[in-house]
């Protein structure tokens, strides 16, 4: 009887051999490292999948369908029965490029990015420098103050600016007579009219571009700066040749953000000017939205939306490259 309380109170012992269970397996054998991972996978794709559901229906499923669409003659006929519209190949693509009304968009477009994005970028950089080198009191307010438009409605801020610039009795006008003057019509005029939306443009995103160089000047080793002054440089030198070299990466990011944002330009157009006057501030985007939404050419407006993405991509992957090849 003492005999048989002894062999029960050892320890069960470990088969070796060629049948035994593998390091870390469970009772059945097979590896726990295995299962756990299993299972974490199982639990990712389950809280993935509300992301995966609405991306599929709102993203990947339109985009899908507008690429289609662009081959076809969709109208508004075909929106109850889609499966109608006609197949007609290149021939929206082809016709984009005879339109003059499309060709007008584009080099407004270009027109807005050209002179847009270096002025942000210009004005950026110098007030992000100012706040973080040269303003000491109140430095929190003076940022909050430029980002503050960022984060305004485009809808108050196109409203404000209308009032603003308006040539009877908004408060350019009112300065203008102060001294006798008579202002001109900013938004009536086809000289004008893109400057002031550039000028409303930049004033609202520099406080984008600001913070993005407040961060890039603070990741500046400090030591560097006190080496380049030893070395008796001035403020121009030390700005021109260790500030932006070390800003590279940090400015050409601010300028693909920038440049896409301003290829997409629609809601200034669209609340200030509706395009006009004389197609002066029409963009490719408010052409896109008149030719779907107002006058159903869904398949004319789902190229120029194609055409548009691939300057888009093409700008970008260029900026990219030089962002690569700067930053090896």
């Amino acid at each position: 009887m003492g005999t048989t309380t002894s062999a029960a109170a050892e320890p069960a012992k470990v088969k070796d051999g060629p049948g035994a269970p593998a390091p870390g397996a469970g009772r059945q054998g097979r590896p726990r490292g295995k299962r756990s991972m299993g299972v974490q996978n199982a639990a990712g794709w389950l809280f993935s999948t509300p992301f995966l559901v609405l991306f599929t229906v709102f993203m990947a499923f339109p985009i899908l369908a507008t690429l289609l669409m662009s081959f076809t003659d969709f109208g508004l006929r075909n929106v109850t029965r889609p499966w109608e519209a006609n197949f007609i190949g290149f021939e929206n693509y082809t016709e984009l490029f005879g339109d003059e009304k499309f060709l007008k968009s584009l080099f407004n477009t270009a027109y807005f990015v050209v002179v847009g994005v270096p002025l942000t970028i210009a004005l950026g950089l110098v007030v992000a420098v100012l706040l973080n080198n040269g303003i000491d009191r109140a430095r929190t307010f003076f940022r909050v103050g430029f980002y503050a438009p960022v984060v305004t409605t485009i809808v108050a801020v196109a409203v404000v600016w209308r009032f603003v610039l308006d040539p009877s009795d908004g408060l350019v006008a009112g300065l203008f007579s102060e001294v006798g003057l008579t202002a001109p019509d900013f938004l009536g005029s086809g000289t004008l009219a893109m400057p002031s939306m550039i000028a409303m443009a930049v004033w609202r995103n520099v406080g984008t571009v600001m913070v993005l160089f407040i961060a890039g000047l603070q990741a500046i080793p400090a030591e560097v700066r006190e080496a380049a002054r030893l070395d008796g440089a001035g403020v121009w030198q030390e700005f021109r040749g260790i500030t932006v070299p070390l800003l590279r990466p940090t400015l050409l990011y601010a300028t693909v953000i920038t440049t896409i944002g301003y290829l997409n330009v629609f809601e200034e157009p669209f609340v200030m000017t509706q395009g006009g006057p004389s197609d002066s501030t029409l963009t490719v985007s408010l052409n896109m939205y008149r030719e779907g939404f107002n006058f159903f050419h869904m398949g004319y407006a789902s190229a120029m939306a194609y055409v548009l993405f691939v300057v888009i991509m093409g700008i970008t992957v260029l900026q990219l490259r030089l962002l690569k090849d700067n930053t090896k």
